[in-house]
């Protein structure tokens, strides 16, 4: 089954709690948080105090995304916040073991990121210790952005990778996901997706945006 992460950096933060429990009811079983520190990526977002104002008012999992140059000094905060999975990129932790280990020993979820210059294959040493891998398909930084096309290829070589190595890891993708793109991405062995604009921008609002993503992932 497909599952549908709603990027709230593209959600209008004065109605958020609001916005959250509509993708809930499209069938949306996490919330995908935006970690930017103006270093990794040359933009700056939401910190811990998103994730405990959160907390209270969905069920749903609070996951993580930290593109940040220092990972390692977040952690401890979104966790205390009530994070429930935590993502950092293999880019500033090429030797993410002790890292991973420090997140799991709080009981949470981890995953790993690459951006879209970064080779796939670099992340197979670490797949058998991790929930997720996250292969980026955009340059993050900003929403909006439209899908790279050579994702594609890149998503089958970690469908392949994971399969090897560990099937048990969700495989997400992030970065111009919508209507258009999300049935390529879903055929190339993506299970997860998140998307932002295409959610929170949809004229139809977010519980059918929802909605009819999951189904074309279906598709």
């Amino acid at each position: 089954m497909p599952s549908i992460a709603p990027s709230i950096l593209a959600a209008d933060f004065s109605r958020l709690g609001e916005l959250v429990k509509q993708t809930e009811a499209g069938g949306a079983d996490r919330v995908h948080v935006d970690v930017m520190d103006g270093h990794f990526v040359p933009n700056l977002s939401m910190g811990a105090v998103v994730v405990k104002g959160l907390r209270p008012v969905t069920k749903l999992p609070l996951e993580v995304h930290l593109m940040v140059e220092e990972p390692g000094k977040f952690v401890d905060g979104f966790v205390k916040a009530g994070a429930d999975s935590l993502i950092f990129h293999l880019e500033v932790q090429p030797d993410p073991i002790e890292l991973i280990r420090h997140v799991r020993g709080y009981g949470k979820k981890v995953g790993l990121a690459f951006n879209p210059d970064y080779d796939p294959s670099r992340i197979e040493p670490f797949l058998a210790d991790i929930d997720l891998a996250l292969c980026m398909t955009v340059f993050p930084g900003f929403g909006g952005q439209a899908y790279i096309p050579e994702s594609t290829g890149r998503i089958r070589q970690l469908r392949a990778a994971i399969d090897r190595l560990n099937p048990k890891c969700e495989l997400e993708v992030d970065g111009g996901i919508d209507r258009r793109t999300i049935g390529e991405a879903a055929n190339a062995g993506a299970t997860v997706f998140v998307a932002g604009t295409a959610i929170f921008g949809d004229p139809a609002g977010p519980t059918e945006a929802t909605r009819e993503l999951l189904r074309l992932a279906g598709d």
